[in-house]
């Protein structure tokens, strides 16, 4: 277990429901934006029935309040938070109190901004936990690797700040085991056992989402490799570059240094630092590496061998059936050969707690981890971007599992999720929904809907297909509502403002239930990624107390 700083405070549950108080207030009115379907735009005047104002209007309102928020310095972003917050109490200012209709853009679109996750004050600063589950520990080495060639860079960017995270939550605690939800094609799950060597199980419900995993992680070890290979030469090409800037270096010593340095017995040669054997040559490329190798030579073992940028040690911790061989790579002496086998055989056994396990099963609130993993221990539960209901069953099941002792989801597909409070009307045998789970949501029975759901993730509504309509009908339609295109423009950008809050409201409900929970220690929510890359951004933690 790390040596730990104390985690950080994060807000408690009496704050974050006063918060989702003022976060209902706005959405009772603001929701019906969100919910309006684009497909009825024209068909049921929605403009006319949702907003008091012209579309010149409104987009002149809200390309302002864009254009001076991009604007503000970063420095002064918390002083105008505090002024929103200070003037979020006058709703009616928003929407008609007779009508129900929009009034004022410039009003929506403050408290909008206001009740984002970034501005509503609920986020834990990743840095900050990254330092506190380190405690003293220095950092990893090459923490900011290049992408994997077979994964792109919004995933790279994803998996190296994510595995980094469940790394540091598996040495705070001791941990060996992972296990990754909703695994996919397994980039995550690959990425955290042959770098970090944690044993991990990757569960998805598609069958062919396994194999495809299972296919990836042997290209991944077959790349792995690859770089083993390349190490080695570079290695070998450093020792010979070393050795002839040491024979210059030792021509112009004096003689009784140079006596000195080599008349040492090997025993003390073996215990003296590399930066006496190794020369400084200040400002050349062979001392910067050899800076880099004194550093990897101070590394934990496990540490050495787990890394991207020195891939070559991992080839001896790996199973002899791990890598396949390639044709064009030949080991010219038999004897190394045989006695690389011999240490792999010798290593394997304790390396076996170093693997990726792909398996499916479809998962639910109420699935059984013992039935799925034989050897389940204490573990640590992962999802990177777990669709729909997904995310919350995570939850659920971290919460009723001793074994699992910390839990980081990162959620996506909100308009998959099932909501308890829609559609009451029609009969249900569902027990566990999706939405909502904290219990001042529940009591106020709250609803989003699924378009307003659909509005947070920013997906696209799907036309159904083998419906088309002859294109003069199509045409037709265009030229009448053509003159009209600015309402649909408009009407689209509210939506597109209104969106981050109801990811808020989500993220808060998840959160809050995490916070209802008495044997949980720490939660909060975290800004993982950046969102410019990943727009799905934001990961739910939660840490048990430890034994």
């Amino acid at each position: 277990m790390a040596a730990s700083c104390p985690l950080p405070v994060t807000p408690d549950l009496p704050t974050l429901r006063a918060k989702l108080q003022g976060l209902l207030q706005f959405l009772r009115d603001a929701l019906s934006i969100s919910n309006a379907h684009t497909v009825d735009f024209y068909t049921e005047s929605v403009w006319e029935e949702l907003v008091n104002l012209p579309p010149e209007t409104v987009l002149a309102a809200l390309r302002k309040s864009a254009s001076e928020t991009e604007a503000l310095p970063s420095e002064t972003r918390p002083l105008v938070e505090a002024e929103w917050e200070a003037g979020m109490t006058d709703f009616p200012k928003i929407f008609c109190e007779t009508s129900q209709k929009l009034v004022s853009v410039e009003a929506f679109a403050l408290a909008a901004k206001y009740y984002s996750v970034q501005n509503l004050g609920i986020c834990t600063p990743f840095e900050q936990l990254l330092v506190a589950l380190r405690g003293n520990q220095t950092q990893r080495i090459g923490e900011n690797q290049k992408a994997v060639e077979f994964m792109n860079m919004k995933k790279s960017h994803e998996v190296q700040a994510m595995s980094e995270l469940i790394s540091s939550i598996a040495d705070y605690y001791g941990i060996k085991q992972v296990i990754d939800l909703g695994s996919g094609k397994g980039y995550l799950s690959s990425f955290l056992s042959l770098k970090y060597g944690l044993k991990v199980y990757g569960i998805d419900s598609s069958n062919t989402n396994t194999h495809g995993a299972e296919e990836r992680n042997r290209k991944l070890k077959k790349h792995w490799k690859l770089c083993h290979a390349q190490s080695r030469l570079d290695v070998n090409g450093l020792a010979l570059k070393m050795a002839k800037e040491r024979k210059v270096q030792n021509k112009v010593k004096n003689k009784a240094d140079t006596e000195e340095v080599f008349n040492n017995s090997p025993t003390n040669q073996e215990k003296m630092p590399t930066s006496a054997i190794l020369p400084d040559f200040s400002g050349s490329v062979i001392s910067n590496i050899r800076n880099q190798m004194e550093t990897l030579h101070s590394q934990p073992h496990q540490e050495e061998n787990l890394c991207f940028e020195n891939s070559f040690s991992l080839i001896n911790l790996l199973p002899i059936n791990a890598v396949e061989p390639t044709s064009s790579q030949q080991i010219p002496n038999r004897e190394t050969s045989e006695a690389n086998k011999e240490r792999r055989k010798m290593t394997s056994k304790s390396s076996e707690s170093n693997i990726y396990s792909p398996l499916t099963s479809f998962i639910t609130a109420d699935s059984e981890l013992h039935d799925i993993i034989k050897d389940l221990e204490d573990c640590l539960m992962v999802g990177l971007h777990t669709c729909g209901d997904l995310a919350p069953n995570t939850l659920r099941i971290f919460t009723s599992n001793s074994e699992i002792k910390g839990v980081c989801s990162v959620g996506c597909c909100y308009h998959l999720l099932s909501e308890e409070f829609e559609n009451q009307h029609k009969e249900r045998t569902q027990e566990k929904w999706g939405f909502p789970m904290c219990h001042y949501l529940k009591e106020e029975r709250w609803c989003c809907g699924r378009n307003a759901r659909m509005s947070a993730c920013l997906a696209l509504e799907r036309v159904a297909a083998g419906q088309g309509l002859p294109e003069k009908i199509i045409m037709n339609y265009y030229e009448k509502y053509k003159p009209r295109m600015n309402e649909l423009e408009a009407f689209n950008m509210l939506k597109v403002v209104l969106a981050p809050c109801i990811e808020t409201l989500i993220l808060l409900d998840r959160l809050c239930y995490l916070k209802e929970q008495e044997d949980i220690a720490w939660s909060a929510l975290v800004k993982l990624f950046d969102p410019v890359k990943s727009p799905r951004c934001y990961a739910v933690i939660a840490l048990k107390k430890q034994q």
